[in-house]
């Protein structure tokens, strides 16, 4: 097997393991209403620690970066998940910040989403998922 098919075989199993690990997480997520979009972003507002986060930072710190934020946020929102509130410094812009609800969701996604990996965790050793993150992230660079 030449090196370019090997290159491509491999990225392809990267790709396919990402998109199985978003399905599942999906899957787990939907009995709560949730998108996997919808998670990411509570997660990114909960890490704020109760400061407010713009739809600028919400968008730099997603996992798909090409998600409509505005129509998630939307959502979190109608949910009661999330509020909007006018920045003090410039009327033009809105933050956004997790409500308790919100809070109380997320700690149900995140025992949900971790007993979905639960049966993942021992499956590659310290060492293997050390050599597989610097692998990884050596391709993005």
């Amino acid at each position: 097997m030449g090196r370019r098919t090997q290159y491509f075989q491999t990225i392809h199993e990267i790709i396919t393991t990402g998109h199985w690990v978003t399905d599942e997480v999906s899957k787990a997520l939907k009995d709560f209403g949730v998108t996997e979009p919808q998670y990411n972003v509570l997660k990114i507002l909960k890490g704020a620690k109760g400061e407010p986060v713009t739809v600028g930072a919400i968008l730099e710190n997603m996992v798909q970066r090409n998600s409509n934020i505005t129509r998630i946020v939307d959502k979190l929102v109608v949910k009661k998940f999330a509020e909007r509130r006018e920045c003090p410094t410039n009327r033009r812009k809105m933050d956004i910040v997790i409500t308790k609800s919100g809070k109380n969701i997320l700690d149900q996604l995140n025992k949900k989403v971790q007993a979905l990996h639960k049966p993942y965790f021992n499956k590659l050793s310290t060492e293997e998922l050390n050599t597989l993150k610097t692998l990884i992230q050596k391709l993005k660079l």
